[in-house]
């Protein structure tokens, strides 16, 4: 009985989360004001894209006569490439990312899930497909699709660090990883690697708490994980700082040579930060605008 109590509590508490999550990752969404996404290039569609001069092997339908009756030049029309692509999207639920240092501070899985749903509101938007890399929710287009994609997000890990999934990536597609990425790198070597070998190119956006970067820690201090599976007592905190540092810089550096080598980007997020730059910046970046 109490085992079943514990369950439908956790269960009303997790469905409690999910209004207010969708309603901020609208907000944030609609404060991106953006063209339609993935779709500045030239093909199939509806919606004028550019003029240009028409070429051998240009058929005289191709031809606009309004526009090439301005000169002695003859102009192609061009229209947008509008076939939807396929987005799969990893947010890291381990426990590791359940962490703030400051009660004012977003944990770093509440941004992360924040961007996350922003990101795949903005595409759906835009018309493209998104989902959960695996094969638990495939991309689909819609409303419907985001509310399945925060209820997948509104439950935590019980691991202290949650490996990337890697199974099932469509071939071409495109995929965002938001992590602290600061558990096994093996795990995101290998998700990478495979994506890399199927033709799926992404973005992986490290988001840190500021505490993570400053190492701000000094004289006796218990540090403890998230799920409270490691523990750690020192007398003497700030003797560990450069140590901590410098591996931290290593550890970024690898994420770099590893994004390089599988042609994905690289970016990094502070919780303090505006929620906005970031869903900005990963917008571009899914568009090949940043590097």
């Amino acid at each position: 009985m109490n085992a079943a109590l514990t369950l439908r509590e956790r269960s009303e508490a997790e469905a409690s989360r999910l209004p207010p999550l969708l309603a901020r990752a609208e907000h944030l969404a609609g404060t991106v004001l953006l063209g339609d996404h993935g779709r500045r290039r030239s093909g199939m569609g509806d919606d004028f894209w550019q003029y240009r001069p028409a070429q051998l092997g240009d058929s005289r339908r191709m031809i606009d006569h309004r526009r090439s009756a301005r000169g002695d030049q003859q102009f192609v029309r061009e229209r947008e490439w509008q076939i939807a692509q396929s987005i799969m999207l990893w947010v890291d639920q381990g426990a590791s990312m359940r962490f703030a240092s400051d009660k004012g501070l977003p944990t770093k899985a509440d941004r992360a899930r924040l961007l996350g749903l922003a990101t795949a509101i903005l595409l759906v938007r835009g018309g493209e497909r998104v989902g959960l890399t695996g094969t638990s929710l495939p991309p689909r287009r819609g409303n419907a699709q985001i509310v399945r994609l925060a209820q997948a997000w509104s439950e935590d890990a019980e691991a202290d660090y949650a490996p990337p999934e890697h199974k099932a990536m469509i071939p071409h597609a495109r995929a965002v990883f938001l992590s602290d990425f600061l558990g096994p790198l093996g795990e995101v070597e290998l998700a990478l690697t495979k994506a890399a070998d199927r033709g799926v190119r992404g973005v992986l956006l490290q988001i840190l708490d500021p505490s993570e970067e400053a190492f701000p820690f000094r004289g006796r201090t218990i540090f403890e994980s998230v799920g409270g599976t490691a523990q750690h007592e020192t007398l003497k905190a700030g003797d560990l700082r450069d140590r901590y540092l410098e591996r931290l810089a290593r550890r970024k550096d690898d994420l770099a040579r590893l994004c390089r080598a599988t042609g994905w980007q690289l970016g990094l997020h502070h919780s303090k930060d505006s929620a906005q730059s970031a869903l900005l910046w990963l917008y571009r970046a899914l568009d090949g605008g940043v590097q």
